[in-house]
């Protein structure tokens, strides 16, 4: 499976902090926003990634992330010349999708909680194996903000609807998404909406109206947070502090993650640590490569 992190928008709701910098470059605590949807499609398995950003953004997130080698995967980049929609990063990304399965996450999204990994990689092999599509729903008190989905009585997704006026639930559809081979085929078939945009949602309900949507709702134990206004993006860096104290241990190591699923030796997890020097993400590191910090291995159970 391929993946695409959607990094572009001008981030005008954040200004004047976007006015130099991509929203998705700015700091959620301690690491780049970016780190971590990128932790989200790494802990999902999946190593051939593309990110897709403005022509002026993009090639800072080249100088961030470079080709991918140290992280044990491979970057791609692309221009998006004009935020037309979220359902436009797969024409985008059409020949680097080449006909695969592909997953789509925001970069502004950070996703949180025990066993997600596991999660994650039931949803890839549901799309690798022809089960269709799958995302996920999130209760939230402004359902009217998001994409909404309508259940049934046996808990079965029968609507979705892009920011409705009376919403029919208070169940968003995330910024994640996993879809089979036929994603850039049906994205061709997305029309641009009253607002001019190619919407996730159209997409989601091709796939809901053949029978091939899957609808997974996170509930406890599981934290969804959207970065996208100046509140949110304070407190998701509240959150991931608060959770990181008290764990003991940060979130969204890009490099730990790959180290765990066996794409990196230890030797390029100590250059890794090297290089961050004596911060507490380059000390993190070295108490991996050193033995001092163990690493639980849940995800692929």
């Amino acid at each position: 499976m391929k993946g695409i992190i959607l990094a572009g928008g001008s981030g005008t709701r954040l200004y004047p902090l976007t006015t130099v910098t991509s929203k998705q470059l700015l700091p959620v605590y301690d690491k780049p926003m970016i780190y971590y949807p990128l932790s989200v499609l790494m802990m999902a398995g999946i190593r051939d990634i593309l990110v897709i950003s403005t022509p002026k953004d993009l090639p800072n997130f080249e100088r961030l992330l470079g080709d991918g080698s140290h992280y044990g995967v491979r970057f791609s980049y692309k221009v998006q010349p004009s935020p037309d929609g979220l359902a436009q990063a797969f024409l985008l990304g059409e020949e680097f999708i080449g006909g695969e399965p592909c997953a789509l996450v925001l970069g502004d999204n950070i996703f949180y909680g025990n066993g997600l990994g596991t999660t994650l990689r039931k949803a890839v092999a549901k799309a690798e194996n022809g089960g269709g599509a799958s995302v996920f729903g999130y209760y939230v008190d402004d359902p009217e903000r998001y994409g909404v989905v309508e259940f049934d009585e046996r808990k079965k997704a029968v609507s979705i609807e892009e920011k409705p006026a009376r919403p029919k639930s208070h169940y968003a559809v995330t910024g994640l998404y996993f879809y089979d081979e036929h994603v850039v085929e049906y994205a061709k078939q997305v029309r641009p909406s009253a607002r001019g945009e190619l919407e996730i949602t159209d997409l989601n309900r091709m796939y809901l109206d053949a029978g091939m949507l899957n609808v997974r709702t996170l509930g406890r134990g599981y934290a969804w947070l959207d970065t996208g206004t100046m509140d949110s993006l304070f407190e998701a860096g509240e959150f991931v502090r608060t959770v990181q104290r008290a764990q003991g241990l940060p979130i969204a190591i890009v490099e730990e993650i790959a180290f765990e699923n066996g794409w990196i030796t230890r030797g390029q997890l100590m250059e890794s640590a090297e290089r961050y020097g004596k911060s507490p993400y380059g000390q993190h590191l070295k108490g991996i490569a050193d033995g001092e910090i163990m690493l639980v291995t849940n995800q692929k159970n």
